[in-house]
């Protein structure tokens, strides 16, 4: 099966595959033939098998028909598309001012449950589309003054946002040019017979731009859509969007929901990783009908051989961290990640002060990676260092802290799945936090979790952890302090936890389902067999005539009719 995977960002990696979990797919199904269409900010560096698109810098050199027909079709289009972004995100295609979009019915609906503002946004999109297939030269015609034009006439009209309304031409150019970006997959030669349409199945990892080759895959040639999302795109576009001028950000906004809308309507399938992510999608218009969840999937690697020798350990009856030869030791309790305030590493701090006190001796060790906030950082070094002073044995041994920072990024740093080996406990402090990945490293490794109740943090430890408000550290050092204390029943949620892992969060369950969804996507819809008649699904009541109503009776059924008794020469047989 020859399938086109259509990502966004960074089209690095050592097999130039765009992410962790893009290169175990591909590397798992290798008796499909992916080709990899990547979507990006940076230009491609000529990956095998990747075929790349650049949206930064300046659009490609080609000069915008002249055409007046040509002009036409290009502005019918445009113009519906940014009479769409302009009416606002009320519902029902209402500006926040409560005043109607447009719309053939009252409350701006269609019976089929679209707006208006839907259609013209798909109307106006799929109509660039066909200019840039037929005339060519859409980046430059979206970067016209013409388009600038059509723009702020947009905004200008009524029932226009009030943030757009209140572009000037500062703004209005930024966000013409914003949407080339975001537009400048129409133009990709990606749709001719040898790329996108031999292709049997298009898989999207994200409803943003990098989806707009398969929707027009699906539109042109009926191509199967499959939607992946492990992030949530449009949650990612607020986030990022929050430092731009309100009238970009409301125009720019507004794009990308109702790109998603339309990208979850258009998708055969729709497999989000958790269910934080599904009830994401079903608020921007997702029908419940064509999700399926489907988990990341990890390759177990490292995490596997900790696991496995806890469960060795467990196995000869003894506690897997404290059993064995050498002198018992401290406590550990382990925070992985990376460093930023949503991680509320602060609350962490402040929660180890009082497991301290129920648990002396207990140690915290901070393992962070990848990039981080240097500023967080600081603060939470400073914060470490004021709230645990220095300790030791006696007047002849150096003090240490009981909280360590450990850069794992740093040459000569121990490897991740030996900071696991070395932890009683793992703790997620998060405030906010999308699928825990960290959390799902220690299950691998057997180890138990207190984790706070953010994202997809409950739906992930199920039972085999203790799970608890976030921003209560309170409630943190509670949990922590009471896991620390009882290694029998650390150990046995340790055991529950990696066995929940391997089997929900495995790289092999996730490429198992990934074949089967492209199985059946490629085979099609399955044919609705005819219903098979019900007994008395017809009463006695409906074919009898109704008295005082005229006109021929209905004809009885067979057996509603009275019998006739057969004669022979007049006489009863």
């Amino acid at each position: 099966m020859r399938v086109a995977l259509l990502t966004e960002g960074d089209r690095g990696g050592a097999e130039g595959r765009t992410s962790a979990w893009c290169d175990r797919l591909v590397r798992r199904l290798a008796d499909h033939d992916f080709e990899v269409y990547a979507v990006g900010p940076a230009p491609g560096k000529g990956a095998p098998g990747v075929r790349s698109l650049a949206v930064d810098g300046p659009p490609p050199a080609a000069r915008a028909p002249r055409g007046r027909a040509a002009r036409r079709r290009f502005l019918d289009a445009y113009r519906d598309l940014v009479a769409a972004l302009a009416c606002g995100e009320g519902p029902g295609g209402h500006g926040p001012d409560g005043r109607q979009a447009g719309g053939d019915q009252e409350d701006g609906h269609r019976s089929d449950g679209r707006s208006r503002q839907e259609d013209r946004f798909s109307s106006g999109l799929y109509g660039l589309a066909r200019y840039a297939e037929q005339d060519g030269g859409l980046p430059a015609a979206l970067r016209s003054q013409e388009a600038a034009r059509a723009l702020e006439a947009a905004c200008r009209a009524p029932g226009a946002d009030r943030s757009a309304a209140s572009a000037g031409p500062a703004a209005l150019l930024a966000a013409c040019d914003a949407l080339e970006r975001a537009l400048r997959p129409l133009s990709a030669p990606w749709y001719g017979p040898d790329a996108l349409g031999a292709a049997d199945l298009c898989h999207a990892t994200c409803a943003g731009p990098a989806a707009l080759p398969g929707l027009l895959a699906a539109h042109r040639l009926g191509t199967p859509l499959l939607v992946t999302e492990y992030a949530v795109r449009l949650r990612a576009h607020y986030l990022g969007a929050r430092e731009l001028p309100p009238p970009v950000r409301a125009l720019t906004s507004a794009f990308h929901r109702l790109l998603a809308a339309e990208t979850y309507r258009r998708a055969a399938l729709i497999t989000p990783g958790d269910a934080h992510i599904r009830r994401w999608q079903e608020r921007c218009g997702a029908p419940r009908e064509r999700l399926r969840t489907v988990h990341p999937g990890l390759d177990a690697g490292g995490f596997a051989r900790v696991g496995e020798a806890a469960e060795a350990v467990r196995g000869s009856g003894g506690d897997d961290a404290h059993d064995g030869p050498g002198p018992r030791h401290a406590p550990a309790l382990l925070w992985t990640g990376r460093v930023e305030p949503g991680k509320d590493l602060v609350a962490l701090l402040h929660a180890f002060t009082s497991i301290r006190a129920q648990v002396p001796g207990a140690r915290l060790h901070i393992a962070h990676g990848g990039p981080a906030d240097a500023d967080y950082l600081a603060r939470c070094r400073t914060l470490a260092a004021q709230l645990f002073p220095d300790e030791a044995a006696d007047t002849r041994t150096p003090g240490e802290n009981p909280v360590v920072l450990t850069d794992l990024s740093a040459p000569g740093a121990p490897a991740l799945a030996d900071t696991y080996a070395a932890a009683d406990l793992v703790v997620l402090s998060s405030a906010v936090e999308g699928f825990p990945v960290t959390l799902v490293e220690a299950m691998l490794c057997g180890r138990a979790t207190v984790s706070t109740d953010t994202g997809a943090v409950r739906e992930v430890v199920g039972g085999t952890g203790l799970v608890v408000p976030p921003r209560n550290p309170r409630a943190l050092a509670e949990a922590c302090a009471a896991l620390l204390r009882d290694p029998a029943r650390r150990a046995r949620l340790g055991a529950a936890a990696r066995a929940r892992a391997v089997e929900l969060f495995s790289a092999e369950q996730n490429a198992a389902a990934f074949r089967a969804i492209y199985r059946d996507l490629a085979a099609g819809p399955a044919p609705v067999a005819a219903a098979a008649p019900v007994p008395f699904a017809t009463t006695a009541e409906a074919v009898l005539p109704a008295a005082g109503i005229a006109g021929p009776a209905p004809r009885r059924p067979g057996w509603a009719r009275p019998r006739v008794p057969a004669t022979v020469g007049g006489e009863p047989a």
